[in-house]
């Protein structure tokens, strides 16, 4: 499927400078049933991706610290219109290693005046805060028994910092999902967590 396709040209046609070129490796969400996958992807009509590209340095990708905080200055082309005729939300779909599938509706509206679709900066700082509250609530829970522990999320694992925002994908009917990237090598991540188990046996 082309959109299965998009989604993995990403990591090749993606234009690194900093942070790593490590991505997460999330499957692409499909709807459960054969009829909801022909009537929510093959018949719908899936949208182009969304690219985050910055300047200085020139690359693809803004770390989702920065587009929390609003610092967005060297994103390009942040005041484009995104979402236009999409109704009045999305669904942005999270499906990280070793967790269950996870969704959150986003508004595809500002309300400021005069109300118009938000921007490519206000989307990137909402991703941003998908992404956080994901860590957040998925902190508290095990990982499934099979998983590769290297992709654990919280405070002593992977953080909303480590992560940079390259794309956005429209992966069915109403559904988009960010293709993201490590900004802090998994070796820095790992040695995070073996320090903070070490204090802990300490103490």
């Amino acid at each position: 499927m082309e959109h299965v396709v998009k989604w993995k040209a990403i990591r090749d046609q993606a234009i690194v400078v900093t942070g790593t070129t490590v991505y997460i490796p999330q499957i692409i969400y499909q709807p459960y049933t054969e009829a909801d996958r022909v009537r929510y992807i093959e018949k719908a009509d899936l949208k182009e991706p969304i690219i985050f590209r910055t300047a200085h340095p020139d690359q693809w990708g803004i770390a989702l610290e920065d587009a929390l905080r609003a610092k967005m200055k060297d994103l390009l082309d942040k005041d484009d219109n995104m979402f236009e005729n999409c109704g009045p939300s999305v669904s942005i779909r999270l499906q990280w290693p070793g967790y269950r599938a996870w969704t959150k509706q986003i508004p595809t509206m500002d309300f400021k005046s005069p109300k118009g679709p938000i921007t490519r900066a206000k989307l990137a700082k909402n991703i941003a805060n998908c992404v956080k509250r994901f860590i957040e609530e998925k902190e508290k829970e095990r990982m499934e028994m099979e998983a590769d522990r290297r992709w654990r999320v919280g405070t002593r694992h992977i953080r909303m910092e480590d992560l940079i925002l390259v794309s956005l994908h429209h992966i069915s009917k109403g559904s988009w999902q960010p293709q993201l990237r490590l900004r802090t090598p998994l070796s820095e991540i790992q040695l995070r967590r073996l320090q903070a188990q070490a204090s802990h046996s300490i103490a």
